[in-house]
């Protein structure tokens, strides 16, 4: 992370005048469009694509070397790839990344656990997030995501990955928060984290998405309502008691409940956008992104030799960031957004600011004994 850190002056002069020449740090491969749900905020399984190979991918990550440190596996479903583990772990040994993410939605509960035990075994340096779906509770979870049974299934894969003990792996639950859920994201908080205790708890606002084919589908929900369920999650956060990298990490997810807030209300970039300088996407067919909101091609790795560098360093990607950096779009993108929260000063000297007052609580709480768990 420390290396990480100090690469931020360097993004940051990239985006301002295009040098440093940089490779992305957060990088977001969406291995098919392929979906066994069928969500009503996701129309994704729509999408059609000629699908990168296992080695095609391979190639890839060759070229990006040891730039990118966070990876997310994405779809459409990504465990409905049999060589998922061979795509993490060609990552891993290209690119030794702190983090590899991937979300699913538990669906395939005789695969998801052989697979992701397979994968933290092949990359032991990084720390697996395996984070599942549930938008709802019981029977609304199977009508939002369209499959009946589709809770109960979530919940038995979850119990397996579990019990896999793995010391790299972090289990966590995810709901997308959308027209459909909003009003009751209190009690769905309240049944995730007090009847399954997952090791975090994320949430992320339903977008209409070009790559999802969502535009226009009337998923977000509107300001008002958003914000009163975030600032419920906001207080709850705040009420919590902390350790190590939790602190830090709750301190950031509070900050994207509030900007995605400030979005909702002004349409706007509320913070520098890095999409396209320190963040990208990989679509399952090969083209480069610099984000899936808008999902415009900035080329095609198999039109380069797979040679990612070509074509972030080439003339669309340049007047791609070009608009980006001069606020031409805005979205409340989840993955992007916490990157452009990392490389922005306030954002972060706020965080740090935040974290070192709550471990001082936390050491008084004690009488001096150590920290909150």
């Amino acid at each position: 992370m420390i290396e990480i850190l100090a690469k931020i002056p360097l993004y940051k002069m990239m985006r301002a005048t295009g040098r440093p020449r940089l490779l992305p740090l957060n990088l977001t491969v969406s291995v098919t469009y392929r979906c066994n749900s069928r969500c009503l905020t996701c129309n994704v399984y729509d999408r059609k694509a000629e699908e990168f190979t296992a080695e095609e991918f391979d190639r890839t990550f060759a070229s990006m070397g040891r730039a990118p440190y966070w990876y997310t596996m994405s779809g459409g479903e990504p465990f409905l790839r049999s060589d998922l583990t061979e795509i993490c772990t060609s990552a891993y040994r290209h690119g030794r990344p702190g983090i590899i993410n991937i979300p699913t939605n538990g669906l395939l509960t005789e695969r998801i656990p052989s697979m992701v035990e397979e994968i933290t075994t092949g990359c032991p340096d990084s720390q697996v997030i395996v984070n599942l779906s549930l938008d709802e509770i019981g029977e609304r979870h199977d009508e939002i995501r369209g499959v009946p049974g589709n809770f109960d299934r979530a919940l038995a894969t979850y119990r397996a990955l579990r019990a896999l003990g793995a010391p790299n792996l972090t289990v966590g639950v995810h709901t997308v928060i959308s027209v459909h859920n909003v009003e009751r994201i209190p009690r769905i908080y309240e049944y995730v984290t007090k009847e399954i205790s997952p090791d975090s708890y994320i949430t992320e606002i339903a977008e209409e998405r070009v790559e999802l084919e969502t535009m226009g589908a009337g998923v977000t929900p509107d300001a008002a309502a958003y914000g009163r369920a975030v600032d419920f999650l906001i207080e709850r956060i705040k009420a919590g008691s902390y350790s190590g990298i939790s602190r830090i990490t709750q301190s950031f997810r509070v900050r994207y409940y509030e900007l995605v807030k400030r979005y909702l209300a002004t349409g706007r970039q509320v913070i520098p956008c890095y999409a396209g300088t320190a963040s990208a996407q990989i679509a399952p067919d090969g083209d480069v992104w610099s984000c899936c909101v808008r999902a415009e091609p900035l080329g095609n790795l198999r039109d380069v030799g797979y040679d990612f560098g070509k074509i972030w360093f080439g003339e669309r990607a340049e007047r791609d960031r070009a608009m980006v950096r001069s606020g031409g779009c805005a979205c409340p993108l989840a993955n992007a957004s916490y990157t452009n929260m990392l490389m922005h000063v306030p954002t972060v000297a706020g965080v740090a600011v935040e974290v070192a007052a709550r471990g001082r609580g936390a050491a008084e709480r004690n009488g001096g004994r150590g920290e909150a768990s």
